[in-house]
């Protein structure tokens, strides 16, 4: 078969890091017959730098044209980076905002899991990793806090900023059912994450939560107030299989859950919308502070790949190998320095390898 992936490099290790995930795909293509063909899409500061805009009319066209979307990472350093001297609307996330709403990509699912092998770069204690953890966050994607209305003007003398959180009830309850969905291929089990007892964007987020739960009566399932819910994750991580959630929840609930893991760069992240379509990417940024220097950590990057496989492609078998090489890779003691045991006595058991060095482990394991 052949795919047409669009591929969003972007900005930082993000080149670095798809250089790796294509590789696996094309060690992919060899084993299973399978033709990926891609085509490059310029988005974030790379786009600044080429076109003078973080996204343009033409690549949003190209991404909508292939079969799924491959992203790195964009952005630079806020501090010291030209692109965000320039006006909100016009920096590198902001593209990244445009290209979701323009997909209608409503849907993130960011899965949390903690290998067998990794566990000694888990920062939790023995006693609360027990078993290990797996989770799923499913965060709404293009409504809330993000999406609203904001303005900074001055009143009364006062420079004074706002943002609008929004969620209509169809909003909701698209999410809530892809939640739902994803648990029922899992542990049948569902924990709704808002502040019910401040906000009444969440009141109503729980109305209609429970009310898309009466469809699903085999899952069990719980509200839960974000600021609990952050501190349960590092309590007892075990206890949840799918996390549903609004848009700014999810995205600080899904670092923090990615650090519990070991690493942030060990996140994958599928971002869906009512088609086969979807943009995947790892859930961490651009580290421009490492870019070029080949120690970034492409497994994030080729486990979205493993995502794209399953979810756009309906490639089961495909993606199942993909994670079977990533876990044998991690077994035979190999590791990014990001994944590396800190504790001298213990580095003598496992090879630091660079980025580069890490795709060519997995692809070879395929």
């Amino acid at each position: 078969m052949k795919y047409h992936v669009g591929v969003i490099s972007g900005d930082g290790i993000g080149p670095e890091i798809v250089n790796e995930a294509k590789k696996v795909l094309n060690a992919v293509g060899t084993k299973f017959d399978h033709d990926f063909e891609y085509e490059e899409i310029l988005m974030g500061g790379c786009s600044i730098d080429a076109t003078g805009v973080p996204l343009t009319d033409e690549a949003i066209g190209q991404a909508k044209a292939a079969d799924a979307v491959l992203m790195g990472s964009i952005g630079g350093n806020t501090s010291t980076s030209p692109w965000y001297k320039l006006e909100p609307s016009l920096r590198p996330e902001a593209g990244l905002l445009k290209l979701r709403k323009s997909l209608n990509l409503f849907a993130n699912l960011r899965p949390a899991y903690l290998y067998e092998d990794l566990k000694e770069a888990c920062p939790l204690r023995d006693e609360i990793i027990g078993d290990g953890f797996d989770m799923v966050i499913m965060r709404e994607l293009t409504g809330g806090l993000y999406f609203g209305e904001r303005e900074t003007k001055e009143v009364n003398g006062v420079m004074t900023a706002t943002d609008t959180l929004t969620y209509s009830e169809e909003e909701i309850r698209r999410i809530a059912v892809k939640g739902f969905d994803i648990a029922m291929k899992r542990r049948k089990k569902v924990t709704s994450v808002d502040k019910a007892n401040v906000l009444d964007s969440s009141r109503l987020w729980r109305k209609v939560v429970e009310d898309v739960a009466k469809d699903y009566p085999e899952v069990t399932y719980e509200h839960m107030l974000v600021d609990n819910c952050a501190m349960q994750l590092v309590k007892n991580p075990a206890q949840f299989d799918v996390i549903l959630t609004e848009n700014m929840f999810g995205d600080i609930l899904s670092d923090e859950a990615s650090m519990v893991t070991g690493s942030i760069g060990m996140l994958s992240s599928a971002s869906m919308n009512d088609t086969k379509s979807g943009l995947y990417e790892p859930s961490h940024g651009s580290a421009p502070d490492i870019a070029g220097q080949d120690i970034a950590n492409p497994i994030a990057t080729i486990l979205s790949a493993a995502m794209m496989l399953r979810y756009s492609f309906d490639l089961d078998k495909e993606a199942d190998a993909v994670e079977a090489a990533v876990r044998q890779v991690l077994k035979d003691g190999y590791r990014t320095v990001d994944i590396m045991p800190q504790e001298d006595e213990k580095k003598p058991y496992f090879t630091q390898v660079g980025c580069s060095e890490m795709g060519d482990l997995i692809a070879g394991r395929v």
